[in-house]
């Protein structure tokens, strides 16, 4: 009995233990502040709250976003608990979705060999095993733009007429991305579909793509949560879509200002050390087009052409901007580690080192990504608040109140697992009129769409006022001694980065019942120091 693998059965085991070595590194690391502990905290708060329709941070809507990601979160957490791999279970299912995707695409316009080498290399990347467990809007819709144009390529390559099924496909694709990250999931599709079609001389066939049962599903799938949400909140078309997207994209205002070839130079570490060999593929380029280009096995010149202006054409897309973050270029991975494929398989398939060299080369990736993983808590301990909310998580009692001031500790209500919105102590009047694009904004903007929620903003003079009432608590970032010469608070545990005071006496009138009922579920939770 024939007991040996198929080529495809061991192309499927690969992509799966890549995908099984992405949940470990994403097990071996805590929560990285801001992005992970603040959209950690508005999966868990829709989940706890029950309010499906508003993403909230800290209890306060929060619109920077649709609510794909959120949605998916949540149900994550009430399915596997609240813990870190919990939340990144849902970026590494879109990245999964993004390597099967190219692996599929890639041995039907290539052979087995070179469609398993691409996945293999997408798959060993920082993208992979550093971007796929980050948690963030990025990867969700950057998994979606890249299906969505597979699907329309394959739609328009399948004859004199668009495949309508391929089609119908891409827009529910779009729809998807749109859910995740608002219009780039829209745009980014389109922008390249358009240029490629124009390219290849393809364009007459748009008239045929099936619009209306198309555009049917993608209304049917990504319009409801907009209708719904702008009826409750009237503003949040005009703050989403200009003031958190157009504006971010056409002003100079904003955070992480960069140079033009940010993203250049992003590609090349994100899809380290294999984007080089895409750049052997530059020279297949001929004045004249041919059916197929000059390289073993042949591509046709087609999907060749739409994986370089897939890539190119988002990379200019986000250098347009003033503002860059590596997180954006996501997108362009699938079409890049394709043409590295290529770009291996006519530089080194043929000498007699190439194999061993790949291997070790997989194996150098695994570890760079393993140190970053393990390391990364340690560097950034004195940044977070887990430890903190870990001692809080014991010591309170779910009616207590939690004040911050002068920061924001991002992951402290999901480790310590809160069941009450933190109060931020602040001059909101005068950072409503100075205020950068930080936190303060996050959420006094958001106050805006709710006012009762606006409440949790209240000014500095309060932390006086509430200092002996017992039941309290005051974060504050290590060395800012802000309760000096107030009445009540008295320090109660000093973390890396982080003080924890307590308000008042406890009252000996408590007594054992009151005793009992310390405690937040976070108390059990076990993190990553």
């Amino acid at each position: 009995m024939n007991t040996s693998l198929t080529e495809r059965q061991k192309s499927w085991l690969t992509l799966a233990a890549l995908w099984l070595l992405l949940l470990l590194l994403a097990s071996l690391r805590p929560l990285a502040v801001p992005d992970e502990g603040r959209y950690g905290e508005v999966g868990r708060w829709m989940l706890q709250s029950g309010d499906w329709l508003t993403p909230r941070l800290n209890g306060i809507p929060f619109f920077h976003k649709p609510p794909y990601l959120h949605w998916l979160e949540a149900m994550s957490l009430a399915t596997f608990g609240v813990n870190e791999v919990a939340l990144r279970l849902v970026p590494a299912l879109h990245v999964g979705l993004m390597l099967v995707a190219l692996y599929l695409a890639a041995r039907f316009i290539s052979t087995e060999q070179i469609a398993r080498r691409a996945a293999i290399m997408l798959g060993t990347s920082l993208t992979f095993l550093v971007g796929g467990q980050y948690v963030n809007h990025d990867m969700l819709v950057a998994s979606w733009i890249g299906i969505a144009i597979w699907c329309f390529a394959f739609a328009f390559m399948a004859g004199d007429k668009p495949n309508a099924t391929w089609g119908r496909l891409g827009f529910v694709a779009c729809a998807l991305g749109m859910l995740s990250k608002g219009l780039i999931g829209i745009a980014l599709p389109g922008l390249v579909i358009f240029v490629w079609l124009i390219w290849t001389r393809q364009f007459k066939k748009m008239v045929y793509l099936p619009w209306l049962s198309g555009l049917a599903l993608f209304a049917l799938i990504a319009l409801p949560w907009f209708v719904i949400a702008q009826q409750k909140y009237p503003g949040l078309f005009d703050y989403m879509f200009v003031n958190q997207q157009f504006n971010r994209y056409t002003a100079a205002t904003y955070n992480n200002p960069q140079p033009w070839w940010f993203y250049l130079a992003s590609v090349l570490l994100l899809l380290f050390p294999w984007a080089f060999f895409a750049l052997n593929q530059i020279r297949q380029v001929r004045p004249q087009a041919t059916q197929s280009l000059d390289m073993s096995p042949p591509v046709a010149k087609e999907w060749w052409s739409l994986c370089w202006i897939w890539t190119v054409a988002i990379i200019i897309f986000f250098s347009i901007p003033n503002s860059k973050l590596i997180g954006y270029v996501l997108p362009v991975m699938p079409a890049l580690a394709l043409l590295s494929a290529l770009g291996w398989q006519r530089a080194m398939a043929h000498r007699a080192f190439g194999g061993k060299l790949f291997v070790g080369l997989c194996l150098l990736n695994i570890v760079i990504a393993m140190t970053l993983v393990t390391q990364v808590g340690k560097v950034t301990r004195s940044g977070r608040a887990q430890d903190v909310a870990l001692v809080l998580a014991c010591a309170a009692q779910a009616s207590d109140t939690v004040y911050v001031s002068e920061a924001f500790p991002y992951d402290l209500p999901f480790y310590a697992q809160t069941s009450k919105p933190m109060v931020v102590l602040a001059n909101w009047p005068v950072l409503r009129q100075q205020a950068g694009d930080g936190w303060q904004r996050e959420l006094f903007e958001g106050a805006d769409f709710d006012a009762l929620a606006a409440r949790l903003l209240q000014p500095p003079e309060e932390l006086a006022k509430v200092g002996a009432v017992p039941g309290n608590w005051f974060v504050v970032q290590k060395g800012k001694n802000l309760v000096q010469g107030l009445t009540g608070w008295k320090l109660f545990y000093q973390g890396a980065g982080w003080d924890l005071y307590q308000s008042g006496r406890q009252l000996a009138a408590e007594g054992p019942k009151a005793a009992e009922q310390k405690g937040l579920p976070g108390c059990k939770h076990q993190g990553h120091e």
